[in-house]
C-alpha cells in the first residue's frame, strides 16, 4: 500500500488589540521628525485598534488532523501581545520600543519575536499586522 504524504497547510489566527504609539525617531531632529510623521509625531501620541494576523505552516498531523491547536495559539497570543502590547503606550510602557520606533513595521518584527519564542521551531510563517485598513506591516522572518 502507497503511503499517501502529509500535506502542507498554512493555519491563519487573526487577534486584534489596542495601543497606542508616537512615531518619533531618536536620529531625527524635531523638525524631521515632524516633517517625516506629520500628524503621527504629535507629543502626546494616538492610539491603534491594531488586527494582527499569524500565520503558522506545517504538517497536517495525522492523528489530530491539525498542523497546531488554534486554542494553544489563542492562548500564545492572549500570553503575549495582549500582557505586553494591548491598552498599552507602545513608547512608555513596552520595553521592546524604548529604543525601537513603534512604526507598524517594528511591531510586526516585535510580535514575531515574541511569537517564535513559543512555538515549536519553523512553524511560525508570517505575522501581518493591519495599522489601519489601509496600512500593512507583514514579517516573515529573515531568509
Amino acid at each position: 500500500m502507497n503511503k499517501v504524504s502529509t500535506p502542507t497547510v498554512f493555519l491563519t489566527r487573526r487577534h486584534v488589540f489596542s495601543a497606542s504609539h508616537r512615531l518619533h525617531s531618536t536620529e531625527l531632529s524635531d523638525p524631521e521628525n515632524q516633517e517625516l510623521f506629520g500628524k503621527c509625531n504629535g507629543k502626546n501620541g494616538h492610539g491603534h485598534n491594531y488586527t494582527v494576523e499569524v500565520t503558522l505552516k506545517g504538517k497536517i498531523n495525522p492523528k489530530t488532523g491539525m498542523v497546531f491547536s488554534l486554542s494553544a495559539l489563542k492562548e500564545i497570543l492572549a500570553e503575549t501581545v495582549d500582557k505586553e502590547l494591548d491598552h498599552k503606550n507602545l513608547n512608555l510602557d513596552v520595553p521592546r520600543f524604548k529604543a525601537l520606533n513603534p512604526t507598524a513595521e517594528n511591531i510586526a518584527f516585535v510580535i514575531w519575536q515574541m511569537l517564535v519564542e513559543k512555538l515549536p521551531p519553523q512553524l511560525l510563517y508570517e505575522v501581518r499586522l493591519f495599522e489601519t485598513e489601509n496600512n500593512i506591516a507583514l514579517y516573515r522572518g529573515e531568509s
